[in-house]
């Protein structure tokens, strides 16, 4: 892991345009890989592709995985676990005494490039992330395929989507979120009136598909990596 400075920092969307006040917190260096989730699901195999309930995945888990510890032909250990559900996710970052990041800890980290932490306005960050969007299949890519960032974190953009803690807390309309369940508003262009910035699409992008989720669902491309909380023991 890594330490990543707490800040404030103005978010795509929500909050009345308020800044944000992040603290400071770790963060993997890395996706977790495929040979890092096999150990977990051999450790507890209530997560296991055979074995995990309805309740906590749909069909798609593991999908491409030939048995409960054993990889497909054109998985490599070292490419980023893929087809995860929220619940499993979670679960791995619990075991290993970490969480998962909360989205204003995964924007505040990805703001950066190689050289400045908040990169957002530069247009080349920008074309880079939508550039990626149109790329097929880089999950297969082994982890740290794409550049390092400020803060010394890789493969924020490039390879997968990532889990975050409040995955659907930000484009929900209701406050009791009782409409949590409508998806299908959720790429309609309404869905941008909140956005601080109309042109950041990248960022739009990631936070229409993280609210476009649920807990259960699996994603070929949408994998996860893990935060500690500053506080806890150093790395």
């Amino acid at each position: 892991m890594v330490s990543i400075k707490g800040g404030t920092y103005i978010p795509l969307y929500g909050r009345d345009s308020l800044k944000v006040t992040i603290s400071d917190f770790y963060m993997d260096v890395y996706p977790v890989t495929n040979n890092e989730f096999m150990g977990f699901v051999k450790k507890f195999p209530k997560w296991q592709k055979s074995e995990v309930k309805k309740l906590f995945a749909d069909a798609g888990y593991l999908m491409n995985w030939k048995s409960n510890t054993t990889l497909g032909d054109n998985q490599a250990l070292n490419a980023p676990v893929i087809n995860i559900s929220w619940f499993a996710a979670n679960a791995y970052c619990e075991c290993q005494g970490k969480r998962l990041p909360t989205i204003d800890e995964w924007e505040y980290a990805a703001m950066a490039n190689e050289e400045m932490p908040d990169a957002r306005k530069l247009k080349t960050y920008n074309e880079y992330i939508l550039g990626w969007y149109e790329r097929p299949k880089t999950f297969n890519n082994i982890v740290g395929s794409t550049f390092k960032n400020y803060w010394g974190v890789y493969d924020l953009h490039g390879l997968v989507w990532e889990w975050t803690s409040d995955f659907n807390s930000v484009m929900v309309s209701g406050e009791s979120r009782k409409d949590v369940d409508n998806d299908s508003n959720l790429f309609c262009g309404s869905a941008a009136i909140g956005a601080t910035d109309l042109m950041n699409y990248a960022a739009f992008m990631r936070y229409a598909t993280r609210g476009s989720l649920k807990a259960k669902y699996t994603m070929k491309n949408l994998g996860f990596r893990c935060v500690k909380d500053k506080n806890n023991e150093a790395f």
